[in-house]
């Protein structure tokens, strides 16, 4: 029998008891990572209130089908986010929490997957025995298979950037659970539809068991890929196809996939989904729908830069290293490890083992497709990061349950010994780059105090402190030749990093940046009448919509404020005061010559909240000077 299969190696506890405790462990960490003070702090500026508040106009007007922001139509994004945050506020009330639940769930159900799914392929199809006979999906795994699955799943969850778009209220977090819950599905569906010899050239099924059969899989497959349309548009089955196409491609199994896979019902079950939606959407907002939607939302972000985000050809390889830290550190290794070059090694391999291969296709598909757009956004990537948590879990447990002829355990190989020597090395760095953070912070007028406040608190000298704590425990395992640790030092002082130092610091940055204006939108929804125009000067801040529930005039430039405050103004004689918002020296480029003119009804932060009579903006008015 397999080393992996001898009585040492089994696990020491009952399968069931072990498969509660592993979902329970899930749970915590899903808990802790994005369920923990989840609605305790406001939406942020600029994104995450324009989709909350596209939602809240779904259940105020009961139109499911355009979604719309301050009176106007929202184009960026199809219905699945908004639909799913609808629910939310149906159930648990219009808040916060309701808000991000959904991204928050996306991030636990896609990290359960990655469990499952190494459980089930961590142990190479070779090395199960043909004494087993049909055993249960949790029966005799071992410890190997139960270590990688567990690592694999925290991995997925326990870095920055999945943590970031998995505790706020944007499609990234949705969008990435349903195109990794459709790659994941894809490969069950790969390694079950094939029987594989034993070593006793007996066919056996590719899976201990494979809970469903092939077909099924690639039905569900289908399902989340439609799913992944509807919560960002074509590259949530642009992505999953380039993905499948070039590892079939590689594999030699084009035609092969193509007669399993049955794609015209798999198109069937796609457009069933999907494409009622648009169609819809289509009929109610015609061209302007089309020319939004796929011209500039789609097709100009991959060609173009828009809004600014233009990067380096290099910035996907930072935004990795560093989002996906400490984990990003082992991605060259357990990718060099996987020998992919040779080809034909993998052409005679069982499907069930090609897992890591596919991981691999995954990682660098989205990795070269988002490369190569010309838009770019550290969320792009986030798709990615599941097929990373792969790779670097099966790593560690080929690493930590490799043996030699005898049977006994192996020491660490010197590429596996470098790996963890840049892991020691980029919690200094970390540690080092954290203290320097006051000296490069810029002055945001939205928080001038936050400098201060956060150079004051001690919370800068408590998150490198944590990282420096998790270098030295790492130094004592590794001169210890305790390397199989090290892993678990990563996560809890992730969790110690996340729970004590991020956290206090995304409190401050809230009461610094995003509570003023929750404040004065309370004061306004109080204070504001029927028909009386709102202004925000010089700054868009959407949370002003969403917590007000009013309508709110943006404008980026004073002297743009002030020709539509007098056209106003000159149109209508009966209009009312006017609400204006704004820094004080934003409200000043209003050119109001008598300060004593308006009145202001609240400052909050460093913003004021003013009453402007329209005589101000008469052309025959109290010297509103024109500008030349």
């Amino acid at each position: 029998m397999n080393r992996f299969w001898d009585t040492e190696s089994q696990i020491s506890v009952p399968p069931k008891f072990a498969l509660i405790l592993s979902i329970l462990g899930l749970l915590g960490i899903g808990w802790i990572a994005f369920l923990w003070k989840l609605g305790s702090v406001g939406l942020v500026d600029e994104t995450e209130p324009l989709f909350a508040e596209a939602a809240r106009q779904m259940v105020v007007t009961g139109d499911w089908i355009t979604p719309y922001f301050n009176q106007e139509t929202r184009f960026d994004k199809p219905p699945l986010i908004y639909w799913l945050m609808a629910i939310a506020y149906q159930i648990f009330g219009v808040n916060e929490w309701a808000v991000r639940l959904p991204s928050a769930l996306s991030a636990i159900a896609l990290m359960g997957f990655v469990f499952f799914t190494l459980l089930y392929f961590t142990i190479p199809t070779s090395a199960i025995s043909s004494e087993i006979q049909e055993p249960e999906p949790t029966r005799n795994i071992p410890r190997k298979a139960w270590f990688c699955a567990g690592l694999g799943g925290a991995i997925a969850a326990l870095n920055f950037q999945t943590i970031a778009w998995g505790r706020i209220g944007v499609s990234d977090m949705l969008l990435s659970a349903c195109m990794g819950s459709a790659l994941l599905a894809f490969f069950w569906g790969y390694a079950s539809s094939k029987p594989f010899l034993n070593s006793d050239n007996q066919f056996k099924n590719s899976l201990p068991s494979p809970l469903l059969n092939a077909e099924v899989w690639y039905i569900i497959f289908y399902g989340f890929i439609a799913l992944a349309i509807l919560a960002k548009g074509p590259v949530g089955i642009v992505l999953p196809g380039l993905i499948i196409g070039t590892f079939a491609l590689y594999l030699g199994k084009v035609k092969e996939l193509w007669r399993e896979m049955k794609p015209w019902r798999g198109i069937l079950i796609i457009l069933t989904i999907a494409l009622p939606w648009y169609i819809l959407v289509i009929l109610a907002n015609g061209q302007t729908y089309i020319d939004t939607f796929f011209g500039y939302h789609n097709f100009e972000r991959f060609t173009q830069v828009v809004n600014n985000h233009s990067e380096a050809w290099y910035f996907y390889f930072l935004v990795l290293l560093t989002g996906f830290s400490p984990w990003s550190i082992y991605l060259p290794i357990a990718i060099t490890r996987l020998r992919f070059w040779k080809r034909s090694r993998w052409q005679n391999q069982p499907r069930a083992n090609h897992l890591g291969l596919f991981a691999l296709f995954w990682l660098i598909g989205i990795f070269i497709f988002f490369t190569v757009a010309v838009t770019k956004l550290p969320s792009y990537i986030l798709p990615a990061l599941p097929a990373a948590a792969l790779l670097v879990a099966l790593f560690w447990s080929d690493e930590s349950f490799k043996s030699n002829r005898e049977g006994k355990p192996e020491g660490f190989s010197l590429f596996a010994a470098v790996s963890i020597s840049g892991n020691l090395i980029l919690f200094l760095l970390m540690a080092t780059a954290l203290l320097y953070v006051p000296r490069i912070l810029d002055l945001d007028p939205a928080m001038p105090e936050f400098p201060k406040i956060l150079t004051n608190s001690g919370l800068i000298e408590r998150g490198a402190l944590i990282l420096i704590v998790n270098a030295l425990i790492g130094v004592i395992l590794v001169l210890k030749r305790q390397w199989r640790w090290m892993m678990s030092v990563n996560i809890v002082g992730f969790v110690a990093f996340f729970m004590l130092a991020v956290m206090p610091v995304y409190f401050i940055f809230d009461s610094e940046r995003q509570l003023p204006v929750r404040q004065l939108a309370e004061i306004i929804s109080q204070v504001k009448q029927p028909e009386q125009q709102v202004v925000m000067v010089a700054f868009e801040k959407p949370s002003l919509v969403f917590y007000s529930h009013q309508s709110i005039k943006f404008f980026r430039r004073s002297n743009n404020a002030r020709e539509y405050l007098q056209e106003l103004a000159v149109k209508n004689p009966n209009v009312l005061p006017f609400l204006v918002l704004g820094y004080p020296d934003k409200i000043k480029g209003l050119e109001i010559p008598n300060p004593d003119a308006y009145q202001v009804i609240a400052k909050r932060g460093n913003y004021w909240l003013v009453e402007m009579p329209k005589q101000l903006f008469l052309p025959d008015g109290i010297g509103i000077k024109d500008e030349n």
